[in-house]
């Protein structure tokens, strides 16, 4: 029997610092880099509070799956250190499957130094041994035991981990990293034209369209346009398209169905943190368990986006369906 959901990407410890300092600056005149968080030079910034929370794409998304009721198994890597213990430990507290959790013994578990403000966050990220990670031959029949492959960022080497778990009749949710957007879409459209839900945000978006010559010479007023946007990304080849732009809400894209999510009312705002896949998660999980009503998926995912940002850390905010 098909389990439900397999994550595949980074895991790690996240520090977050909380600061009510720094100015959010416009900076539309550089399509790439629209807004700005700054800090006086060589002044001391000082800190409101701090916290230690788990996170990571593959590791969000699977815990978020699994308190929505599925059955969820992580294909990812981590140290063999007390940050990697703490990983897997808080993954079984969760009910998700550890089994095929690697244990890298050369480098150290991820982690990411993330600054907040009441505004928004910037997140350094430290890698680690999640930059080993690879998707071989031999993890085919885990894959195939999964009705979906929730895919998040991969090491910069990832064409050959892409080709294995793309070779299969999966469904495959995609939310790329940095590395997959930068190499455009001359390196990955291939694997575009098998995904069932391609996942990004205004700026991921950019950062790939950017990369192809087709559109790189499109006015920055047409590629500000979210419609624009999904159109051109359906075009890569992709079933679906959900494209996030913050304050502004969500949207998606079928081909013939363009539909448009504004953000929850008078929501609290503490952390930023994991906003991104609680909402993508929840839209996939939602899909999956309504038959494909991108409608009360779009909302459901909206209800959870604003509890996880109530809440400090990627995780804390999550609900079940049932909270939803």
């Amino acid at each position: 029997m098909l389990k439900d959901f397999l994550t595949i990407g980074s895991l790690t410890e996240d520090i977050v610092f909380f600061t009510p300092e720094g100015l959010l600056l416009d900076n539309r005149k550089d399509l790439l880099r629209q807004k700005l968080l700054a800090f006086e030079y060589g002044a001391k910034v000082n800190i409101k509070e701090y916290g230690h929370y788990f996170g990571g794409g593959a590791s969000n998304t699977a815990v978020n799956l699994a308190k929505a009721g599925f059955r969820v198994t992580c294909l990812a890597q981590v140290g063999s250190d007390e940050r990697g213990s703490g990983i897997i430990k808080n993954f079984k507290n969760f009910k998700v499957n550890t089994d095929n959790i690697i244990i890298d013994k050369k480098n150290d578990s991820g982690f990411s130094f993330i600054l907040s403000n009441s505004q928004d966050r910037i997140i350094f990220v430290y890698r680690g041994s999640n930059d080993f990670l690879k998707i071989e031959k031999k993890h085919e029949e885990l894959i195939r035991k999964h009705k979906w492959v929730y895919l998040t960022s991969l090491p910069d080497n990832y064409l050959s981990s892409l080709k294995n778990i793309f070779s299969f009749k999966n469904k495959i949710a995609w939310n790329p990293g940095l590395s997959q957007l930068s190499g455009g879409v001359q390196k990955i459209g291939k694997f575009l034209e098998k995904t069932d839900v391609f996942m990004v945000n205004k700026d991921e978006a950019l950062e790939l369209i950017k990369k192809s010559s087709e559109y790189s010479n499109k006015s920055d007023s047409f590629l500000n346009n979210a419609y624009n946007l999904v159109k051109i990304l359906k075009s890569f080849g992709p079933d679906k398209i959900i494209l996030t732009d913050g304050v502004r809400g969500a949207y998606f894209y079928d081909g013939e169905n363009f539909y448009h999510q504004g953000i929850a009312k008078k929501q609290k705002k503490v952390d930023t943190t994991g906003v991104g896949d609680a909402f993508n998660s929840t839209v996939i999980g939602s899909l999956e368990r309504f038959s494909g009503d991108y409608k009360k998926a779009m909302l459901l995912g909206v209800k959870n986006t604003a509890s996880v940002v109530s809440k400090s850390g990627a995780q804390n905010g999550l609900l079940n369906f049932t909270k939803i």
